[in-house]
């Protein structure tokens, strides 16, 4: 299942009338009912729609349980990328190859993109999780961390109801009402749904040339530029000023390889592109140019460290070989980190919560304390500048 929430969706987030959550499980589904006749459903087609609805307690821990993030870009890619997902990919890749020819010719997307997200997201569709999508989408609007964005999708899943593409009672994806092989929101699939079998119908879950066309529709949405690369990995000078580093910093692939930037393999994007240098595990790791395409990543997840590893498989699976893990520094496990974040907080910096993430904002927060303390400012969070602090 996917692993962090996509925000494509919350175009629907302005006809919200009141973002309200808590309260009673019951009296918020009276409200969303009601909300929903107001919106010119059908009185029968709400009752019909939301009959069945529960609270589901599995999708709040599951929603609370995400340490997988705390790993390191080393530790969480290695786990993601196995032998096998490599071998699946380029098989995946052959048979349908029809449908990716089809996707680069109207969308721009590389196979490898896609690829990579499929085989994250569900492992080609074989695991596309079995929690009830209107339970799950219903229980997390409900919850008050983030109820801006599930509200507008339980409406987006009542119009696939209306049309007859959402069995509120059957429906099944992932903890956060993600649907099909590539985990799309409702809202998603009503904006971005696309026929690629050519039987008429929008089938997300048991039609893989569906689910590619599809998430290639929402990546072009989203402002994915066709026939530009997305990241590509680099060798860096050991006296490159680090606080240039990160993606707050853009520069031309000229200006950077004035600066000693290189392409570990192959060539560098024409020099007028725009682009940052990526550290994920600071001077001593992995380093690699990130282009614009990758900030679209950080539409479909939230997370740096799952954006970053989508972002290479998807170049290993285009022909890159694997990466110069490099001899990184020691980084701080979940506890170190949440220590550090309320450190950082305590400075006032917005790290965007104690959630022991390594995330941009965490990131944003140690390169700037770095610099301030003499550090090489890299970005990455080391026990010594834990105690520096």
């Amino acid at each position: 299942m996917r692993l962090a929430l996509s925000l494509a969706a919350t175009f629907l987030a302005g006809a919200v009338s009141a973002q309200t959550c808590g309260g009673t499980f019951g009296a918020f589904v009276q409200d969303l009912k009601s909300e929903a006749t107001s919106r010119g459903h059908s009185a029968s087609n709400v009752d019909a729609f939301f009959a069945s609805v529960r609270h589901d307690p599995a999708v709040i821990r599951a929603d609370r349980s995400q340490g997988v993030f705390q790993r390191d870009f080393v530790d969480f890619s290695r786990r993601l990328i196995s032998s096998n997902r490599v071998q699946n990919g380029a098989s995946y890749g052959q048979r349908y190859d029809a449908i990716f020819d089809r996707i680069d010719t109207e969308y721009g997307v590389p196979r490898g993109v896609l690829l990579a997200f499929w085989a994250f997201e569900t492992d080609f569709g074989q695991v596309q999780g079995d929690f009830n999508t209107l339970n799950a989408l219903v229980t997390l609007a409900h919850d008050c961390r983030r109820p801006e964005l599930f509200r507008p999708q339980v409406f987006a899943a009542l119009q696939l109801f209306d049309r007859g593409d959402f069995n509120p009672a059957t429906t099944t994806g992932a903890w956060a009402g993600e649907i099909g092989q590539v985990q799309m929101l409702p809202a998603d699939i009503l904006k971005n749904g696309r026929d690629g079998d050519g039987d008429g119908q929008v089938d997300l879950k048991r039609s893989s040339p569906d689910a590619l066309l599809s998430g290639a529709a929402m990546l072009h949405d989203l402002g994915w530029r066709a026939g530009e690369p997305w990241l590509q990995e680099i060798t860096v000078p050991s006296d490159l000023d680090w606080r240039m580093t990160g993606l707050d910093t853009e520069m031309s692939v000229g200006q950077w390889q004035a600066l000693g930037v290189n392409a570990r393999t192959g060539s560098l994007a024409p020099a007028s592109m725009q682009a940052s240098v990526l550290l994920p595990m600071g001077r001593n790791g992995p380093a690699f140019l990130a282009y614009p395409n990758y900030r679209v990543y950080f539409e479909w997840n939230q997370s740096f460290v799952y954006v970053t590893t989508a972002a290479y498989f998807a170049t290993r699976l285009m022909g890159a070989p694997v990466y110069d893990a490099g001899n990184a520094e020691t980084g701080l496990n979940g506890d170190q980190m949440k220590e550090l974040q309320r450190k950082l907080q305590a400075r006032g910096y917005d790290v965007g919560g104690v959630d022991g993430i390594l995330g941009a904002k965490t990131r944003s927060a140690v390169q700037a304390e770095q610099a301030r303390l003499g550090l090489p400012a890299d970005a990455w969070p080391t026990p010594a500048l834990l105690n520096r602090l």
